[in-house]
């Protein structure tokens, strides 16, 4: 049964074509946050560069008039004038160290403060919590059922400030989207805020950057920045409950997972599925990837993970689901019929 399953779910994973995740490079800042920090590492880098090219150039001149004989052992020479001189290059070298030590860190609290001196009066707000191994976004709302919850996915509208407010739900975790901002670690029992604008409309890649256990390479985001008028159609679908199955193949689904183990984990608005332990899936179909950025969104994928995610991402906390395949043909349907 076992290797059944394996063979199984292996296939179906196989089937799922690969997508791209976004971006993903500090080289290439879509907001002035990023835009800050890619100019300190190019600072630092040339920097680094010229006293690199420097220390080459004292090696080779070294060399040049230092000729000896390995055979014949090295002369005594008492020069007090090229004493004197390596004295003060040596000084000079050090005093130079220092400078440019301390110009690094003067310049990194600048770039430091700007990165974080965005404010707004009306700033986006969304909160990120971290889980093993997933992230949990939810955009707070006064009204209740106007809150969005989603998964490892943050929509943002285009020069609009964004106040993010971030939490763990078990281990260190540290939200990092090299396009946007810098890191910024998650702790247990800890609340911390950081803001950020994004320019340029496009998918941006992020990673858990803190080691937080077996499947740590495996917790992606992704930051989508779109237009004012796409990102409020993007709230208001997300605000609906669960659209009813229109087919009775969904019909059909849509019983599989009130009646199995998926309940007992996750939340479907609009149905008895109320759990909160995984992740929100009233409109799962409307996310490009899932599992946190491992698989994308397809049937293949998302058959093969709800069969055996062990396989797929062991040590994750969603448990083997050995559905017929009837079943697991009108489960793949109703989940992907919400948008």
């Amino acid at each position: 049964m076992n290797a059944e399953l394996n063979f199984v779910s292996f296939r179906l994973v196989a089937q799922a074509m690969p997508v791209d995740p976004g971006h993903h490079h500090v080289l290439q800042p879509a907001a002035p946050q990023a835009g800050n920090i890619e100019w300190l590492y190019w600072v630092v880098f040339w920097i680094l560069f010229a006293v690199f090219a420097l220390m080459l150039a004292g090696f080779a001149t070294a060399t040049a008039k230092a000729r000896v004989i390995s055979s014949r052992p090295l002369p005594i020479i008492e020069d007090e004038e090229g004493d004197h001189r390596a004295r003060w290059a040596l000084g000079s070298a050090l005093s130079i160290t220092v400078i440019t030590l301390f110009v690094i860190l003067v310049l990194s609290v600048v770039t430091g403060k700007r990165v974080e001196g965005l404010s707004s009066k009306n700033p986006v707000t969304i909160q990120i919590t971290g889980h093993q191994w997933w992230w949990e976004v939810t955009y707070p709302n006064s009204q209740a059922d106007q809150t969005i919850t989603t998964a490892n996915e943050i929509h943002v509208p285009l020069n609009t400030p964004v106040v993010v407010l971030t939490n763990s739900a078990d281990v260190i975790h540290s939200f990092w989207a090299p396009s946007i901002t810098g890191k910024r670690d998650l702790v247990p029992g800890y609340s911390s805020a950081f803001w950020f604008q994004v320019a340029k409309a496009g998918i941006y890649h992020g990673q858990c950057a803190e080691f937080c256990g077996l499947q740590h390479a495996h917790m992606g985001l992704s930051v989508i920045a779109e237009t004012a008028d796409k990102f409020q159609e993007w709230q208001q679908r997300q605000i609906k409950l669960a659209a009813e199955p229109s087919t009775s193949e969904a019909i059909r689904g849509r019983g599989v997972f009130l009646t199995h183990a998926c309940l007992m984990c996750h939340t479907i608005r609009g149905t008895d599925a109320g759990s909160h332990l995984g992740p929100d899936l009233t409109h799962v179909a409307s996310r490009k990837m899932i599992a946190a950025e491992t698989l994308p969104n397809t049937a293949g994928a998302l058959a093969g993970w709800i069969v055996d995610p062990q396989r797929i991402k062991p040590g994750t906390l969603m448990s083997p689901n050995p559905l017929a395949p009837d079943d697991l043909q009108a489960l793949v349907v109703y989940l992907q019929s919400l948008q």
